[in-house]
């Protein structure tokens, strides 16, 4: 089968088609075909071997992704694709069934196939979504978002503020919060005021403009969904008592099934929609790395392998 790899860190030349056994699934696994990915700051992270955050966290990443070179030399954290084979002990699905999946710190959705044991982070794809939607950040940053939040036990009326509203974890975030009765600010930037808006934040604070921090105005919660905000700097406007969350120091390092589940339920009843920024075949792999490196993409980007 094709396969994308990376067998070096580096920019996103070092991305390559090659050939690779297609795998076989074990009793418990299910034999996937990838109809479509996605390119999340994740991958970018991993590619490029370098932490944005501290020099200490990028070498936990190496001692993780593997020190010289990649352990896994396929990237991809999320998938939308079909059941093609399954294990002699596989209950939960049956050839055919249409899914969408975290393929979590294993990675490997870069590829035309992916095995996966049927109790990981995997679904049936929500009914009202196609494939190529199903793998647009629900199974990567909606997961995040709803399971960070969930931390701070959200009340309705209470004044929530996501710091990167317009990201793929942060563009979930704000309509998570709204789901759970919160009155939602969003920090962007200029460009970026109309979507959030349209994601449902009651305000938006542009920040290339206006320092929140100064503004007088106290949160219940804030949530940092990029990792970019000073601690000591967003704590100045949270109320005593409330919760500060960071996308990074807050994010669980084992997610469960019924993490999905939930955001599959958002799916369906409307609660929930994914903000594709753009669209790449897996040709132009290179190129939608490099679109996502910047730093500026909106909402998520979407890599399709196999056409509908």
């Amino acid at each position: 089968m094709k396969a994308i790899v990376y067998l070096k860190y580096g920019l996103p030349d070092v991305l390559q088609f090659t050939e690779v056994d297609k795998p076989i699934p074990k009793d418990n696994e299910v034999l996937i075909k990838v109809h479509a990915t996605s390119v999340t700051i994740g991958d970018v992270i991993m590619r490029s071997g370098k932490h944005p955050t501290s020099k200490f966290q990028t070498l936990m990443l190496h001692l993780m992704m593997g020190i010289n070179k990649p352990k896994r030399p396929i990237l991809g954290m999320e998938l939308a694709g079909e059941i093609e084979e399954i294990g002699n002990n596989v209950r939960r699905f049956k050839k055919g069934d249409q899914i969408f999946a975290s393929t979590e710190m294993k990675f490997g959705a870069y590829a035309e196939y992916k095995c996966l044991p049927e109790d990981r982070i995997l679904a049936l794809k929500p009914t009202n979504l196609k494939l190529e939607e199903a793998a647009a950040g629900y199974a990567s940053g909606g997961i995040t978002a709803s399971t960070v939040l969930k931390k701070a036990n959200i009340q309705k009326g209470q004044k929530v503020l996501i710091y990167g509203a317009s990201g793929s974890v942060g563009s979930f975030g704000v309509q998570i919060a709204k789901y759970f009765g919160a009155e939602v600010t969003g920090v962007c930037s200029t460009t970026n005021l109309e979507m959030v808006k349209s994601l449902g934040a009651n305000k938006i604070i542009d920040y290339t403009k206006e320092d929140f921090t100064q503004s007088g105005a106290m949160y219940d919660v804030i949530f940092d969904a990029v990792a970019k905000l000073p601690r000591s700097d967003g704590k100045k406007a949270l109320k005593k008592g409330g919760t500060y969350l960071n996308v990074i120091r807050d994010s669980p390092s084992k997610l469960k099934t019924v993490d999905l589940i939930f955001i599959k339920e958002l799916i369906e009843t409307g609660n929930l929609i994914s903000a594709i920024d753009r669209r790449y075949s897996w040709e132009d792999i290179v190129e939608a790395h490099r679109y996502v490196e910047k730093g500026h993409k909106k909402g998520n980007v979407v890599i399709n392998i196999y056409k509908e």
